[in-house]
């Protein structure tokens, strides 16, 4: 699955003269600077866009070591024998997972992470409070109004039905200050070149790296070799990239297998 783009700007903290510069310019540079940073650490640092997917619940099963045998009850759901905490046996299906750190169940899906903030939970035709769920460990979507996310759900059908789950939500790590410094002098860069305020900014780099005039000579880093390293030369840009991504990341890394359920993600 592909990783969203950056739908909104990030915050700023501009330090540079705006003065005559229309609203609509800095709103528009902004953006352009949050999405080239946004790429360029790796697509890691969010908000993205939001997207909707329709999860499968995560199976108790996933807690429970391969030696331990399983069934398919008269639903053809898989079930594990296990005691509760009143100290009596049942039957565990895929309704809620009992770990070895909490004393009860938890009814929880998995949503690829790291989850920047969850936009809306529709399940069927009810669409849930925030306080219904919670987010944990950054991909765990768990129920806490006492109620549980559904075995089976009808894919077939279009959001908002009767038997559907459809969870929008973005990803993304959350912005420090460190980023907010660095997309404000990005965007200062391309306003000074690009909104009419001066010859510096995206206007400045020029291919000529050597040149000689009476008597002063003048040696230039090629910016285009600054840019195929995924730097801008910018010093607060380059120091926050190089920190958060110094491999020169392209996107985030991620490990498959094919007995794990992933989202249904539609396209």
């Amino acid at each position: 699955m592909l990783q969203p783009d950056v739908c909104s700007p990030w915050p700023v903290k501009l330090c540079c003269d705006t003065e005559g510069v229309e609203q609509a310019d800095i709103d528009r540079w902004t953006a352009v600077a949050s999405q080239i940073l946004f790429r360029l650490s790796g697509r890691r640092w969010g908000p993205s866009c939001p997207y909707t997917v329709r999860p499968c619940r995560r199976s108790c099963l996933d807690d429970y070591p391969l030696t331990v045998g399983w069934s398919r009850g008269i639903v053809g759901t898989p079930w594990i024998p296990y005691i509760g905490t009143d100290g009596a046996w049942r039957n565990a299906s895929v309704c809620g997972c009992s770990t070895d750190c909490s004393c009860g169940e938890l009814c929880e899906l998995y949503l690829p992470g790291p989850v920047y903030d969850i936009v809306s939970v529709q399940d069927g035709t009810v669409a849930l409070e925030p306080e219904a769920y919670r987010v944990d460990n950054g991909s765990l979507l768990v129920r806490t109004d006492g109620a549980c996310w559904d075995g089976c759900y009808d894919l077939a059908a279009p959001c908002g039905t009767e038997g559907t789950l459809c969870v929008t939500y973005r990803v993304g790590l959350p912005l420090d200050e460190s980023a907010i410094a660095a997309v404000s002098e990005l965007t200062c860069h391309l306003l000074k070149g690009c909104g009419g305020k001066g010859s510096c900014g995206c206007r400045a780099n020029q291919n000529v790296t050597r040149m000689v005039r009476q008597g002063v000579e003048i040696e230039k880093a090629d910016p285009t070799l600054i840019y195929s390293e995924g730097r801008t030369g910018l010093a607060v840009v380059d120091m926050w990239l190089a920190a958060v991504n110094p491999y020169r990341l392209t996107s985030p890394s991620r490990v498959y297998s094919p007995d794990f359920k992933r989202p249904r993600l539609t396209t």
